[in-house]
């Protein structure tokens, strides 16, 4: 059981990751100036890292009821999703979708 659960932080811990790496992927793709890449290639993923570690990670500056960190967590993972998509990356982006799901679902529901 314990083998388990932390496969399924594992899991999480790997989808805040790709997460990060969806938003820098995106900012480094847009069809703007290298400027512009460049701010929204890194600076994207640095706000979305300080915005989880303010309000969703375990040990929060300004933790939030359980609800709520699940539906911030749900609007992180959802657009990175999106961001992998409008990259042009669709396939990549339903597999990331799609694990996201199982993550959520094994992480909150106790299934593991």
């Amino acid at each position: 059981m314990i083998i388990a659960q932390y496969t399924v932080y594992g899991l999480f811990f790997l989808m805040e990751l790709c997460a990060l790496a969806a938003f820098s992927y995106w900012g480094f793709h847009l069809n703007k100036g290298w400027f512009l890449k460049l701010l929204f290639g890194i600076g994207t993923p640095l706000l979305v890292a300080i915005f989880w570690g303010a309000f969703i990670a375990p040990k929060a500056n300004f933790p939030v009821i359980i609800p709520v960190r699940i539906i911030l967590q749900l609007i992180i993972f959802a657009l990175a999703t999106a961001s992998l998509y409008f990259s042009g990356n669709s396939k990549l982006a339903v597999i990331y979708g799609v694990v996201v799901v199982i993550g959520m679902i094994l992480m909150y529901t106790g299934g593991c």
